[in-house]
């Protein structure tokens, strides 16, 4: 399994989603921690996919949701639950941050 790439309308119709919560990686191909965290973050999509919707935004791509999202900072890790960011993170150091990330923000 793989992460959503999500566009606005994509973006739209997961985030609203009032049975499973949506995390989303805002990230840039220029980032170069965003290519570190990466197999990280495959792991978390392989492990966590079934209980939540995983997806990424590319924010060269999606300036549009970069700014509705108010992401100063890639990669930005943001839980959304029907509709609402309820927790976020910013540049999490390994694979056990983003697991604590997402077991706080479940937990809200």
């Amino acid at each position: 399994m793989e992460a959503i790439k999500l566009n606005k309308e994509l973006f739209d119709k997961y985030s609203g989603d009032k049975e499973k919560p949506l995390l989303v990686e805002f990230w840039a191909p220029w980032c170069v921690y965003c290519r570190r965290i990466a197999p990280a973050m495959k792991k978390i999509t392989e492990e966590y996919g079934g209980d939540i919707i995983i997806g990424e935004v590319n924010i060269d791509d999606n300036p549009d949701l970069e700014r509705d999202e108010q992401i100063e900072i890639v990669p930005t890790f943001v839980l959304y639950k029907g509709g609402q960011a309820v927790h976020s993170i910013v540049a999490p150091e390994s694979k056990a941050k983003i697991e604590e990330f997402i077991r706080e923000g479940l937990a809200k």
